[in-house]
């Protein structure tokens, strides 16, 4: 996949994903744009805290990747990942762009109708995560599921800025260790081989 692409499909997931949520909820709930996205929270602890809870999580989600029978599947995910020749500001801002784009999409929107379990259920196997031909993987959206469950949770007392930067921080996390475990398996096989 071209980089081009890459921030193509972040960018539509950013700007596009939000559009039905943002519609709906001005059309049935007369919520203006400013009041799902209230601006004026981006800056304040709520987002500091989505911050530390998402790289906390995603610290519990690498203890668990590290086990050996989650190897197939996070090999498949350090590919997929190497292959797209990421740089930091290439993570951050895809990060960001998934973070907030699809919070918008499924807290401020789909929950508001759906109820926080079936929109976190629809969630994790919309990213393909609930597959029953593949246990292992279903293992890991299991085992995220009371991270999106907490979001879900958390969007009515701490705001949706909370949920985006957590969300953002997940990301951004895996990616990094993703990377930087593939890079290392690479460095051993040069060892080895030397």
């Amino acid at each position: 996949m071209t980089k081009k692409r890459i921030y193509i499909l972040g960018i539509i997931t950013m700007l596009v994903f939000p559009l039905p949520a943002l519609w709906a909820l001005w059309y049935f709930e007369g919520w203006s744009f400013w009041h799902v996205l209230d601006f004026n929270s981006v800056f304040k602890w709520q987002s500091l805290l989505g911050l530390a809870w998402g790289v906390i999580f995603a610290f519990i989600s690498m203890k668990f990747l590290h086990n050996k029978w989650f190897d197939q599947e996070l090999k498949k995910q350090e590919q997929l990942i190497s292959s797209m020749q990421l740089n930091l500001f290439d993570k951050i801002f895809l990060s960001f762009c998934a973070g907030f784009g699809e919070e918008i999409l499924f807290r401020s929107g789909m929950q508001t109708w759906a109820g926080i379990w079936i929109t976190s259920i629809v969630f994790i196997a919309i990213h393909g995560y609930l597959n029953p031909k593949k246990p292992r993987l279903s293992l890991y959206g299991l085992l995220l599921m009371p991270f999106i469950l907490s979001l879900g949770y958390a969007l009515e007392p701490l705001g949706i800025w909370f949920c985006i930067a957590a969300h953002f921080s997940y990301d951004l996390v895996l990616f990094l260790y993703i990377d930087e475990d593939d890079q290392e398996e690479k460095m051993e096989q040069v060892d080895f081989e030397s």
